[in-house]
């Protein structure tokens, strides 16, 4: 038997029937206590691994962050605003998020998320996330892979999963 363990934190909109500027999302964020696949840009060429303990204690700063994306889907670009998070949490491995993408303002997140999903595979996602920090202390920055036990959250980008850090993250539409 396999324990699970869930931390989760939320802030609830009002619910307004049909707003067309509010799209659900949900996904992988990112993995806790893993080495990413990849180092993310900042790491100065390290793969990192976010500590539990850090990502549990970051958790407050995610909600009500923004996300955001570039057209190419290759990078963060802070500026282009998307989206908001609402959600976040920790379940398993898995630090999980959820919110609404600005719909009627970016049309087109919308509907590359919607195409993208439309043609992978159920068990295959072709975008992903990751991560935007500040703040963030490393355990020994002479280590080949950076322990990061503190962080905050300052948003989240979409990204084709084959520019994400971590390859397990993705996003869908809810």
């Amino acid at each position: 038997m396999t324990n699970l363990e869930l931390e989760s934190m939320a802030i609830e909109l009002p619910h307004v029937h049909g707003h067309p500027n509010r799209e659900p999302f949900r996904g992988v964020l990112t993995l806790v206590d893993v080495a990413s696949d990849k180092p993310p840009a900042g790491a100065r060429g390290h793969r990192v691994v976010l500590t539990r303990a850090a990502a549990e204690a970051a958790l407050p700063s995610l909600l009500g962050m923004g996300m955001d994306y570039t057209p190419s889907l290759d990078r963060h670009d802070t500026r282009r605003k998307v989206g908001i998070i609402t959600r976040a949490e920790i379940a398993g491995k898995n630090l999980e998020l959820g919110g609404y993408l600005y719909a009627k303002d970016f049309p087109e997140i919308v509907k590359e998320i919607r195409g993208k999903a439309g043609e992978a595979a159920a068990s295959t996602r072709a975008l992903g996330m990751s991560y935007e920090i500040a703040d963030a202390r490393v355990a020994d920055v002479r280590s080949s892979v950076w322990t990061l036990t503190h962080v905050t959250f300052t948003g989240a980008a979409i990204l084709r999963r084959d520019k994400a850090a971590y390859n397990d993250t993705w996003i869908e539409l809810e």
